[in-house]
């Protein structure tokens, strides 16, 4: 079983912030009480940028566990509309995006099939009962690895900050996976 958590609040929020490295909003990363005691949990494994190093930080530290950084598990990386509000860019050019990643990707960024390769290794690498604190981009990426979704519906999927989605993979030359559980965010 492998669980993506995707991170807590980033300090400016509504941004496409991609490897921009914001930090949360709350030093300790704002992930308390999203995953429950009972999830078992080998080890933690986080992306690299702040935003989510923190929480991984914190419920490592909590949980006595190992914490890994991997780079692989960052957003995809939007290039130069980095740090930019989605209704900055001219809404054609936005909606190209989002019909098409591959042939529409960001200038000088990173396109769809990019983040689901770098994510597919990481998922090879994994091992069982990891939680993963990652972005809702990477976590998207993974259930369509998995699942063999495409992008629309993947995107389709609401990720707030502190959603936890649990996986059961099975691997091998195809790997498959299927979703077990959905908890919707932060708790309020």
């Amino acid at each position: 079983m492998v669980h993506l958590l995707r991170h807590g609040p980033p300090r400016r929020t509504g941004l496409l912030l991609g490897h921009t490295d914001e930090p949360p909003a709350d030093p300790a990363g704002g992930l308390k009480g999203c995953v429950p005691d009972s999830l078992p949990v080998s080890h933690v494994v986080s992306s690299d940028l702040l935003r989510a190093l923190a929480g991984a930080e914190t419920l490592a530290t909590m949980r006595g566990l190992d914490l890994c950084i991997d780079p692989r598990w960052r957003e995809l990386n939007f290039g130069a509309w980095e740090a930019l509000a989605p209704d900055a860019l001219p809404s054609t050019t936005l909606a190209r995006f989002w019909d098409d990643p591959d042939a529409c990707a960001p200038p000088q960024g990173e396109r769809w099939s990019c983040l689901r390769n770098r994510v597919a290794a990481a998922l090879a690498d994994i091992g069982d009962a990891s939680l993963v604190v990652t972005h809702a981009g990477a976590m998207r990426a993974a259930v369509s690895i998995l699942t063999g979704l495409d992008h629309r519906q993947v995107w389709a999927f609401d990720l707030p900050y502190g959603a936890l989605l649990s996986l059961r993979v099975w691997s091998g030359d195809n790997p498959a996976g299927q979703i077990v559980g959905l908890r919707a965010g932060l708790p309020r």
